[in-house]
């Protein structure tokens, strides 16, 4: 049973719910193999298709049930799966006010020998009522989209201080919209290898190489690209309550059609748990990612900065935030156009009361802002909403 128990702490991850907010609800304990919430959210949204101009806002009404399975299927190996079913009414959408998106995850973990484990997950999302919209699309144009992503990590453990790690994940994404498809749709590649060496109990060192692929399924010829990542580490925690990480290099990409750039790359995070329901986690990155105008642009160079909050103001009432700010440049293409300064902003803040250990009741803000040079690229959203989640 020692084998399970390792990897335990990771099973919550294939299902959590995706919530319709952005700063962190905390969830209850279930202490059950199978758990069941049903969840209910009523919120206005300033802007329900992410357009620069002429905004439509609608009142949007949401039922979502969900069902979750965790379990151990043998001492050393372990199962995670659920479902979740979202259907919304947009009052004031244009054409299908009925919406219903699907969620479901799957994970299977497995340890061979102490320090010998593998782990897989798959996520599917068809999502009608994306949370995060696509800037820069022609005005009010539907940005549904289905999803499939899978994960594979396997860490083996040389010795009492050495461990090597391969993973791999593969990502799929196909818009309902035909011209967003065309642009669009596209799979995403990344495999890993690292080798990490335990100074001290707290601290390990960490040396990696990724290749990145990613290939559209349309005018490919112009779109595609690799990349080589060459990274070096440290993982520290010097407690249960403190974590830190940290991964600096370079990204070598090349680009289909357009010329190849070598750029820095980072990735930094922290958690601090301060008490019981209550932690602060930050952290900051700096990547190439894909852009939703790959006519202009053939990717875009983003600063990430990201901070979550939770403080428990008593034992029955939590209060959460969560802001995101990406300063970042889209990356023109030659002879269409130049490079553009782009800040995006994420804001979210929620208040949580738990009356009972089976019932969550939420009020939640969110606000979206883009700047861009990019005039059309430009947005402005804020949801403002209610919600009550009841476990079985």
């Amino acid at each position: 049973m020692q084998f399970i128990r390792a990897l335990i702490p990771l099973a919550s991850l294939g299902s959590l719910p995706l919530l319709a907010v952005y700063a962190p609800i905390p969830e209850q304990e279930q202490g059950k193999a199978w758990a069941v919430t049903l969840t209910g959210n009523i919120y206005h949204d300033s802007n329900i298709f992410g357009a620069a101009t002429n905004r439509i806002d609608s009142m949007v009404y949401r039922v979502s049930p969900q069902a979750s399975f965790n379990a151990s299927l043998t001492a050393q190996t372990f199962l995670s799966t659920s479902y979740r079913l979202t259907l919304d009414h947009v009052e004031s959408r244009p054409g299908d006010k009925n919406l219903d998106s699907h969620d479901f995850n799957l994970r299977v973990a497995h340890a061979f020998r102490p320090g010998t484990t593998i782990d897989v997950t798959e996520s599917f999302l068809i999502s009608k009522n994306p949370e995060s919209l696509l800037a820069g699309i022609p005005l009010n144009t539907d940005q549904s989209f289905r999803r499939n992503q899978v994960d594979a990590r396997f860490v083996h453990g040389i010795n009492n201080r050495v461990d090597a790690a391969i993973k791999a994940r593969v990502i799929h994404y196909n818009y309902d919209n035909a011209v967003l498809a065309a642009s669009l749709d596209r799979s995403e590649v990344l495999f890993g290898v690292s080798g990490a060496y335990r100074m001290l109990p707290e601290t390990k060192l960490v040396g990696e190489y990724r290749y990145q692929r990613i290939g559209y399924d349309a005018f490919s010829a112009l779109k595609d690209k690799r990349s080589s990542f060459f990274l070096v580490g440290v993982d520290y925690a010097p407690g249960p309550k403190l974590s830190t990480n940290a991964r600096i290099g370079m990204e070598y990409r090349s680009r289909d059609g357009e010329r190849s750039e070598d750029a820095p790359y980072a990735e930094l995070s922290v958690k601090y748990d301060y008490g019981e329901r209550s932690y602060v986690a930050a952290g900051y990155a700096y990547t190439f990612e894909e852009t939703s105008n790959v006519v202009l642009y053939t990717d875009t160079q983003v600063h990430r900065f990201f901070a979550n909050v939770q403080h428990a103001l008593s034992p029955l009432v939590i209060a959460s935030g969560s802001v995101n700010i990406e300063p970042s440049t889209l990356q023109g293409r030659r002879n269409v156009s130049p490079n553009r300064s782009e800040t995006t902003v994420r804001l979210g803040t929620a208040l949580t009361w738990l009356p009972r250990s089976n019932w969550a009741v939420s009020g939640t803000i969110d606000y979206d802002r883009i700047n861009s040079q990019d005039a059309v690229r430009e947005m402005s959203r804020t949801r403002v909403g209610i919600s009550a989640r009841y476990s079985f």
